[in-house]
C-alpha cells in the first residue's frame, strides 16, 4: 500500500480538521494541522473568501514546504447584505468567540423578517507556495437563522442554522449527516473530483 501524501491544513480549527481528515483520508491524503509545524495563522485582509483562502494556503505551503489546503468559509445572511461573510469568525470582534458571534448575529437580525442565510465555503489547494494553478472548489448550504440554539454538534453558528427541509439545525446533525450536505462537504467532494 502506498504511503499517504502529507498535506498541511492552513487551520487549527479542530472541527474543520476533523471534517477534512475524514473526507480526504479516503483519497490517500494525510491532513495535518499547521500548528503541528508551528505555522502561525496567516493574515486574512481580503474582502473575498477566495483571496483569503489562497493567502492562507500559500502561507502554510511556504512555511512547511508541503502542499497546502486552506478554506475560507462563513455564514452569509441575506437581510444583512451577506454579513457576517468573511468576518464570520470575528463578527463580534477579538478574541474569537462563537457565543459572542452568535449573540451579535441574533441581535443584528432581530428587526428583520427575512431570516434566510447560507453557509459558503471555498477551498484552495496549492501544490507549493508559488503554484500558478491552485485548485479551487466551493459549496453553498442554504438555511435560515433561528434565535434559540438547538443541538450539541458542530461549531460556530451551527446551533442557530436551521435546515427547513430537515427540520433540524446543523448542530443537530451527526458528523456523517453534516458532511453529506454541508457547504464544506460539497466543496470537499468537488475538490476531490478535481484532484483525482
Amino acid at each position: 500500500m502506498q504511503p499517504k501524501q502529507k498535506i498541511v491544513m492552513a487551520s487549527n480549527n479542530a472541527g474543520k480538521l476533523k471534517e477534512f481528515a475524514s473526507l480526504l483520508g479516503d483519497i490517500g491524503l494525510d491532513v495535518r494541522p499547521q500548528g503541528e509545524f508551528d505555522v502561525p495563522e496567516a493574515e486574512e485582509p481580503f474582502g473575498t473568501f477566495v483571496e483569503n483562502a489562497l493567502t492562507k494556503a500559500r502561507h502554510a505551503a511556504r512555511l512547511t514546504g508541503l502542499p497546502a489546503l486552506a478554506d475560507d468559509s462563513g455564514v452569509c445572511v441575506n437581510a444583512l447584505g451577506g454579513a457576517p461573510g468573511v468576518f464570520s469568525a470575528r463578527y463580534a470582534g477579538e478574541p474569537k468567540s462563537d457565543a459572542n458571534n452568535n449573540a451579535k448575529l441574533i441581535a443584528d437580525l432581530a428587526a428583520h423578517a427575512d431570516k434566510s442565510a447560507y453557509y459558503y465555503c471555498v477551498l484552495v489547494y496549492v501544490r507549493h507556495a508559488d503554484d500558478p494553478q491552485p485548485v479551487i472548489a466551493d459549496g453553498v448550504w442554504k438555511g435560515e437563522i433561528i434565535d434559540q440554539p438547538r443541538g450539541q454538534g458542530g461549531f460556530g453558528y451551527d446551533p442557530y442554522f436551521l435546515l427547513p427541509s430537515l427540520g433540524k439545525t446543523a448542530a443537530e446533525l451527526t458528523a456523517a449527516e453534516k458532511n453529506a450536505v454541508s457547504h464544506r462537504g460539497q466543496a470537499l467532494r468537488a475538490l476531490v473530483e478535481k484532484l483525482a
